[in-house]
C-alpha cells in the first residue's frame, strides 16, 4: 500500500512540477543522462555509512533555499574576504553534510564535467535522502545554477528559529511565498533527525506547552545551565528517529515536540486541525510534503546564463 502511494505521489509530481518556471526534471536528461543514478548511488553509501546524514541533507537544502534562494550558497567557504553563510548563527556548528556534496559532485564531474550545479546535487540528495529514510520520492525540477555571492546577514535574519511563536513562523514562510500549510508539512521533516540541546533547552526547562514527562527526560541530556552540553543531541522524534514517518505529528499531539517552534505548531493555533491529520493520514502528509518541497526548492533560482556552474561547491569559480 505505501508503495503505491509513493509511486502515485512521483506521478503526480512528474505532472506538478512542470509549472515551476524555468526549471524541469528533465533538464540533464541529455547533457548528463547518469546523473540521478550517480546522486543516488552516493547517498546510499553516504546512508550506510552514517543514517542521519539523510536528516542533515535535508535540512541543509531548506537552509540554502532559505537564504538568497536554492542557489547553492550555503556551500561557500569564507576565503580570503569572501564571507560565506557557514557561520551564521542558524548553521554555524549545526548544519552538516558538505562532505557529501563535496563526494557527491566530484563523482558527477567524473560523469559529466561543468554540467550539474551544485544547487540542484543539494536539491536532489535531499530528495533521495528523504526516500532512503522510508519517505516519498519526487520529481526534482533541475536546473539551477549556483550563486557567486552569499548573505550571513540574510541568513541570520530569514532562517526560521527554534524560539518563534506561530505568527513569526508564517511570517517567515511567507516571504519566502510558502503558506502556513507547507510551513506544517515542512516542519514534518523533523520526523527524522537530531537536534542540540542549546536549541530546546529553554522549551524543556521552561515552556508551558510540553508534556512534563517527557521534558524530564530530555533534561537527562540537556543541562540547564548554559554552556553545559549546549552541543549534546536528541531526537526530533525518539521511537522512529532515522525513519521518515508521520510520527512527528503524534508528537505535537501529546506535546512531545522537542523545539518550541515544533509545538507552536499545535498549541491552540490555525494548524492544530492540520496537525491532526497529518498524523492520522500519513498519505495527506506525504502528498503535501512533496508539494512543499517542490515549491521551496522554486525558490528564486538562478538560471539561464546568471550565476555559474561551480567546479568546486566551496569557491566560486576564478
Amino acid at each position: 500500500m505505501a508503495s503505491r502511494t509513493w509511486h502515485f505521489l512521483l506521478a503526480l509530481s512528474l505532472l506538478s512540477s512542470a509549472a515551476y518556471g524555468q526549471l524541469s526534471p528533465s533538464f540533464y536528461a541529455t547533457s548528463c543522462p547518469l546523473l540521478e543514478l550517480t546522486v543516488r548511488a552516493t547517498m546510499i553509501a553516504a546512508l550506510l555509512a552514517e543514517r542521519r546524514m539523510g536528516a542533515s541533507l535535508l535540512r541543509l537544502h531548506f537552509h540554502d533555499c532559505f537564504v538568497q534562494g536554492c542557489d547553492g550558497s550555503i556551500l561557500l567557504d569564507d576565503v580570503g574576504s569572501f564571507v560565506g553563510e557557514k557561520t551564521a548563527f542558524p548553521n554555524v556548528n549545526s548544519v552538516r553534510g558538505y562532505e557529501v556534496i563535496d563526494r557527491i559532485k566530484a563523482t558527477v564531474e567524473l560523469v559529466c564535467p561543468g554540467v550539474v550545479s551544485c544547487a540542484d546535487i543539494v536539491a536532489l540528495a535531499a530528495r533521495d535522502g528523504t526516500f532512503l529514510l522510508g519517505g516519498p520520492s519526487w520529481a526534482v525540477p533541475l536546473g539551477r545554477r549556483d550563486s557567486t555571492t552569499a548573505s550571513l546577514a540574510e541568513a541570520n535574519a530569514d532562517l526560521p528559529g527554534p524560539t518563534l511563536n506561530l505568527d513569526q513562523l508564517i511570517r517567515a514562510f511567507d516571504k519566502k511565498q510558502l503558506t502556513p500549510r507547507d510551513l506544517t508539512a515542512l516542519s514534518g521533516a523533523h520526523t527524522i533527525g537530531f537536534s542540540q540541546c542549546q536549541f530546546f533547552r529553554d522549551h524543556i526547562y521552561n515552556g508551558t506547552n510540553i508534556d512534563p514527562a517527557f521534558a524530564a527526560l530530555r533534561r537527562q541530556t540537556c543541562p540547564a545551565a548554559a554552556p553545559a552540553g549546549d552541543a549534546n543531541l536528541a531526537p526530533f522524534d525518539a521511537q522512529t528517529q532515522l525513519v521518515f514517518d508521520n510520527a512527528y505529528y503524534r508528537n505535537l499531539v501529546a506535546q512531545r515536540g522537542l523545539l518550541h517552534s515544533d509545538q507552536e505548531l499545535f498549541n491552540g493555533g490555525s494548524q492544530d486541525a492540520l496537525v491532526r491529520q497529518y498524523g492520522s493520514n500519513p498519505a495527506l502528509f506525504a502528498a503535501d510534503f512533496v508539494t512543499a518541497m517542490i515549491k521551496m526548492g522554486n525558490i528564486a533560482p538562478l538560471t539561464g546564463a546568471s550565476g555559474q556552474i561551480r567546479r568546486n561547491c566551496r569557491v566560486v569559480n576564478s
